[in-house]
């Protein structure tokens, strides 16, 4: 029979273990949500459209050779004050790679894609900029112009020269498998999923080796961590098994 002493070490041991793991678990669980959460913009839409389809977007240059790829899905949120309704409205718009007509330019520093839907009333431009010092290049400037659903609203456009976004490195594809939302101005942010992406250096008309963005590492850590925390939870009551063991021997040890 176990001594009383001997027992209550254990069941003391195992109430602690159990406190650790349910400790971990909700620091874990907290951690996951926060850097799987997609990015939020700031008016809640009126709709949802889903999430919308990848498209694959070129752009040629004057030897009919591809020079910009994209591969990417993209949506809109649109914010804009209904005369109509009376109120703010957000419109949420996925962009259909069926109906999206892909167009722009290559320059050495530089490069535009430029992307038309629904019978040209709406057009998407996205620029580029390679900076030739440190071989870096990053989206610099986004605009957008467009017709909103009220009538008495009509045209709606924004833009935004001054981006810091979608940062790769010259000769490497970018690559962000997280939803990600870029904020062009108050009215208006762009939503990217799935983006593979090289406006500068492309090699016929593949993508050329990804680096992917630090979204996609921090979510590639959390397995990794918990996977650690359960290894070390199960070394330590495989430790706390064994110290208890050899106590419980050397209790029963005849003089």
């Amino acid at each position: 029979m176990m001594p009383f002493g001997e027992r209550s070490r254990r069941v003391t041991g195992m109430m602690f273990l159990l406190i650790i793991a349910a400790v971990l678990h909700h620091s874990f669980a907290a951690l996951s949500a926060t850097t799987m959460a997609p990015a939020q913009t700031t008016a809640a839409p009126h709709t949802d459209p889903g999430r919308p389809d990848r498209g694959t977007y070129n752009v040629t240059n004057g030897n009919n050779t591809v020079c910009l790829l994209a591969y990417m899905g993209l949506q809109l949120n649109i914010t804009y004050n209904s005369t109509s309704q009376g109120k703010i409205i957000t419109e949420v718009v996925n962009i259909k790679p069926n109906v999206t007509q892909a167009s722009g330019s290559c320059e050495a520093e530089r490069a535009v894609l430029e992307l038309k839907t629904d019978a040209n009333k709406t057009t998407l431009t996205f620029v580029f900029t390679l900076n030739t010092t440190s071989s870096k290049y990053h989206l610099s400037e986004a605009s957008l112009t467009t017709t909103v659903s009220d009538p008495k609203v009509g045209n709606f456009s924004a833009r935004n020269s001054s981006l810091d976004s979608l940062q790769g490195t010259l000769g490497f594809s970018y690559m962000c498998r997280m939803e990600q939302t870029l904020t062009v101005s108050q009215n208006l942010s762009i939503n990217t999923f799935q983006v593979q992406l090289q406006p500068f250096e492309v090699s016929g008309d593949k993508f050329g080796a990804a680096v992917e963005c630090q979204l996609d590492e921090d979510n590639m850590l959390i397995p990794i961590i918990v996977g650690a925390a359960l290894a070390g939870l199960v070394f330590i009551v495989l430790l706390a098994y064994l110290i208890g063991r050899k106590r419980s021997h050397a209790g029963y040890q005849t003089i």
